[in-house]
C-alpha cells in the first residue's frame, strides 16, 4: 500500500476532532482547521488518483 494512503487515512483521522468541535460544539476556529486538513485531503487524495493512474497504464 502507498505511504500516501496512509497519510491519507491519518489526516483524516485526525481531521475527526476537528469536526467534532466544529459541529457539536460551534467552535469557529476548528472549522477553520477542518477546511485546511479537508483541503491537504483533497490533494493527496489527487496524488493518489495520479499515482494509481500511472500504474495502470505501465502495465
Amino acid at each position: 500500500m502507498s505511504s500516501k494512503f496512509s497519510e491519507l487515512k491519518e489526516l483524516i483521522a485526525s481531521a475527526e476532532k476537528d469536526a467534532v468541535a466544529f459541529y457539536e460544539k460551534g467552535n469557529k476556529a476548528a472549522g477553520t482547521r477542518l477546511r485546511g486538513a479537508l483541503q491537504k485531503t483533497k490533494a493527496l487524495a489527487q496524488d493518489i488518483r495520479n499515482e494509481v493512474t500511472a500504474k495502470k497504464n505501465a502495465k
